[in-house]
């Protein structure tokens, strides 16, 4: 694992790489008291051309910028972040799935680890990169569809907070909705915005594209849904592909209308959704287990170029070794 530590005399360390193990910090740990802390997800992965690839690094390096400017924390430098990285990655390459089977899923993490008592920011920070072999990240498998549940109840963020930084204390209060939906057959929940309760926000950790004939909708990013590396990079894919793509409101009832829901992420990469339900009704979007067709192509298009089976024309594959 990687770890840097920043103290308000010399700023951030260089950083070094250390077995992975624990962390010792305070009882009195900001990040223990207060929640000061921000994370990351990325993934690398072994290549068609017999080396191991990172995806776009330096988009996290600048999203871990700004969640921490919101946090009030100190920003790790960009060209640090990536560095770190590819370090991180270089010093666990028998920990790589071979190509096809899996990633080494990379998260990295900023905390408030200094003591401070009132509230306030904390008097130093840590900047770690601890990483792990990962399959697919639902149930059923990578290309499976999922079924999905609109909530009513709970909401994900609301205009003015903080739901588009990636900070930690952001997802543990999804799991008491995405819990009782596993309970009743449902692989997670969508959210609707907190406002209006009509226009679709995001799910529990993936963002969310509604597929009407050759247009393609997400909601925008206005402060209540994660600025998400793989939702860029889809909405650029599909417009390099003629695909009409919108960041847009898109209304529940518009996505119960839908030809195609797929939802985004760096865990899930593209997953088909095979069903959404709202108030007891069921649409369901494709034949059982089999993916959408718009997914499949985004997912294979997408996966063809982080694998490095196809030409990587947007620059966003960088090789670590």
């Amino acid at each position: 694992m990687y770890v840097a530590e920043w103290t308000p005399e010399k700023g951030w360390d260089a950083g070094k790489l250390v077995p992975y193990g624990p962390m010792s910090v305070m009882p009195s740990a900001q990040v223990l008291n207060y929640g000061q802390a921000i994370f990351e997800g990325m993934k690398a992965q072994e290549s068609a051309k017999g080396r191991v690839v990172v995806f776009r690094p330096d988009q996290n390096a600048a999203r871990f910028k700004a969640g921490a400017a919101r946090m009030s924390m100190p920003a790790v430098p960009e060209d640090q972040f990536v560095e770190a990285v590819k370090n991180t990655v270089a010093a666990n390459l028998d920990y790589v799935p071979p190509m096809g089977k899996g990633s080494l899923y990379l998260r990295p993490l900023l905390l408030g680890t200094g003591p401070i008592l009132g509230l306030g920011p904390a008097p130093g920070y840590t900047f770690t990169i601890f990483a792990a072999a990962v399959g697919a990240y639902f149930k059923g498998g990578q290309l499976t569809p999922i079924d999905l549940i609109v909530e009513e109840r709970f909401h994900r963020a609301a205009p003015g907070g903080m739901g588009g930084t990636k900070a930690a204390g952001n997802y543990s209060p999804v799991l008491v909705t995405q819990l009782e939906a596993k309970k009743n057959g449902f692989a997670d929940v969508v959210y609707l915005d907190a406002k209006t309760d009509t226009y679709l926000e995001e799910v529990s950790s993936c963002n969310i594209f509604v597929v009407k004939g050759r247009t393609i909708k997400t909601p925008p990013l206005q402060g209540t849904i994660l600025p998400g590396v793989t939702r860029r990079s889809i909405i650029e894919l599909a417009r390099s592909r003629g695909y009409d793509v919108h960041e847009e409101a898109v209304s529940v009832h518009e996505a119960m209308e839908a030809d195609e829901v797929f939802t985004t992420g760096t865990a899930v990469v593209v997953s088909s959704v095979g069903s959404m339900t709202y108030r007891g009704n069921r649409k369901q979007y494709t034949a059982p287990g089999q993916a959408g067709q718009v997914a499949l192509e985004m997912y294979s298009n997408l996966t063809d170029i982080q694998t490095e089976r196809a030409d990587d024309k947007f620059g966003w594959v960088v090789p670590v070794n």
